[in-house]
């Protein structure tokens, strides 16, 4: 190797930077932090898009609710109309067959009828409140008046004066009733 040569190899070896011990530590460092910044643009641009696909989610829920409740509101009577259509039905051949029909056979129809009207209502969820001889529920009763009675307890129903109904527990109408009370003392 000639003097020019070596250098040569001297000028090269000092025109590439030489790293010291002590700068090979940051280096890394800012590698590290560097690949580390990637993935947290990478985890946040994926958390951007579920929270967009979310947003879209639930705008489509809000939606699809919207339609079923105008659904509801259009067409929840379809299940109690149709119930009550064989009543009407049966309403209309009384009214039909009225001047030939004896006594008898109209009160059969009408309580054919009655029966029809009970059980469209049973289906739908309706139910009969008859609390004779329960005690007072202000709450599902209505009283009408108060009735001396020496057999019934003071304050149960002693007669009801028309019924009272519920729609799946909850009160459409409380019943009328006469609340028994003690006789009075002579």
């Amino acid at each position: 190797m000639t003097a020019n040569e070596s250098g040569r190899d001297r000028q090269s070896a000092a025109a590439e930077p030489a790293v010291l011990p002590e700068a090979a530590a940051p280096l890394a460092e800012l590698e590290r932090l560097q690949q580390a910044l990637a993935e947290s643009e990478e985890r946040a641009r994926s958390h951007w898009e579920q929270y967009l696909r979310a947003v879209a989610e639930l705008d489509n829920v809000r939606k699809r609710a919207q339609r079923d409740i105008e659904a509801a509101n259009r067409y929840g009577l379809e299940k109690f109309a149709s119930e009550l259509l064989p009543v009407k039905d049966s309403l209309e051949l009384a009214v039909q067959n009225a001047a030939r029909a004896d006594a008898g056979s109209l009160r059969q129809g009408q309580e054919a009828m009655l029966q029809l009207l009970s059980r469209a209502l049973e289906k739908l969820g309706v139910t009969l409140i008859d609390p004779l001889g329960e005690p007072f529920d202000p709450e599902r009763h209505e009283a009408m008046m108060a009735k001396e009675s020496g057999t019934a307890e003071p304050n149960s129903v002693l007669e009801v004066v028309q019924p009272g109904y519920e729609l799946n527990g909850r009160l459409l109408r409380p019943a009328r009733v006469i609340v028994a009370k003690e006789p009075a003392r002579a």
